[in-house]
C-alpha cells in the first residue's frame, strides 16, 4: 500500500528544453528541499507539546471512566497529531534532472499524496473495530468510536472528493541553465547532495540573478554526478566540500 520506493512518473505537461540531445545522465528523486535539522527540531519540540497535551487530557479525564478507555483515546489523539504534525514537517517534493552537452536542467513538483487517502481509510476503520470491541466492555467508547474514527472517516470522503485540496497540493516547476552560468559547486557534507551557484540575466535588465541550484541523488550516485559536473564545468569555477543549509 505504502510504495515510496517506486519510480516517479514525469509531469505530462514536462518538454525537456534539449530534448532533442543525447541524455548524459538523469535520474529522479524525491528530496527534503528544506532545512532538515531544523524541520527535525520542529517534530521533536511539538511531539513533546502533544505528548503533555495527551497527558493532561488523561488526568482530567472523567474519573469514572476506565484506565483502558482513557489510555485508548489518549493514545489515539497523541497518534493522529503526530501524523499530522509530522506531515508538515517532512514533506518531500519530486526532482527530475537532466544532463545534456548544453546544461543542466531539472524539474520539481508536489503531486497529491496517494497514499494518504488509503492511510486515512485503513486508520479509521482499524480504530472503528478496536472501539467497538472495547465498547463491549466499556460503552463510553462508542462516544469514542463517533469522534474518532467517525471524524477520520468524514475527513477521508471530504479529502477524496475534494478536487481543490488535490489542485492545492500541485505545483510544477522547470529550469535550465547552461554550464557556463553556472560560478561555483560545493559537494554538502552534511546531505545526499550537491549545491550549484549560478549567475543568470535577469529579464528585461542589466543586472543578473544569482542564486542555488540544489542537486539531490541518491547515495551510490555521489561519484557520478560530482565527476560530470567537474568536467563540464568552467575551469575557473571552484569546487569546495562543506556543510550546505538549503534555504528554500
Amino acid at each position: 500500500m505504502f510504495n515510496f520506493n517506486k519510480a516517479l512518473d514525469l509531469p505530462p505537461q514536462l518538454q525537456w528544453k534539449y530534448a532533442n540531445e543525447p541524455e548524459l545522465l538523469g535520474w529522479t528523486i524525491r528530496a527534503r528541499n528544506y532545512n532538515t535539522f531544523v524541520a527535525n527540531c520542529m517534530f521533536a519540540f511539538m511531539s513533546l507539546v502533544i505528548m503533555g497535551w495527551s497527558y493532561f487530557l488523561y488526568a482530567t479525564a472523567d474519573a469514572n471512566e476506565s484506565v483502558a478507555s482513557k489510555f485508548v483515546f489518549c493514545l489515539c489523539f497523541y497518534m493522529f497529531f503526530s501524523f499530522v504534525i509530522s506531515w508538515m514537517t517532512h514533506q518531500r517534493m519530486n526532482f527530475a534532472y537532466r544532463f545534456t552537452e548544453s546544461g543542466v536542467e531539472y524539474c520539481k513538483w508536489k503531486d497529491f499524496p496517494k497514499w494518504v487517502l488509503p492511510f486515512v481509510k485503513w486508520f479509521a476503520g482499524i480504530t472503528a473495530v478496536m472501539f467497538i470491541f472495547l465498547a463491549t466492555l466499556d460503552p463510553a467508547f462508542l462516544i469514542g468510536a463517533l469522534i474518532g474514527p467517525g471524524g477520520m472517516g468524514l475527513m477521508y470522503l471530504s479529502m477524496a472528493n475534494s478536487k481543490s485540496y488535490r489542485e492545492l497540493h500541485t505545483q510544477y516547476h522547470n529550469h535550465f541553465f547552461h554550464w557556463n552560468e553556472l560560478t561555483k559547486l560545493t559537494i554538502a557534507t552534511n546531505r545526499d547532495m550537491v549545491e550549484v551557484g549560478y549567475s543568470v540575466p535577469k529579464e528585461g535588465s542589466i543586472y543578473m540573478t544569482e542564486g542555488s541550484l540544489y542537486v539531490f541523488f541518491k547515495r551510490d550516485r555521489k561519484n557520478e554526478v560530482v565527476t560530470l559536473v567537474k568536467t563540464h564545468l568552467p575551469p575557473a569555477v571552484p569546487c569546495i566540500v562543506g556543510k550546505v543549509d538549503v534555504l528554500n
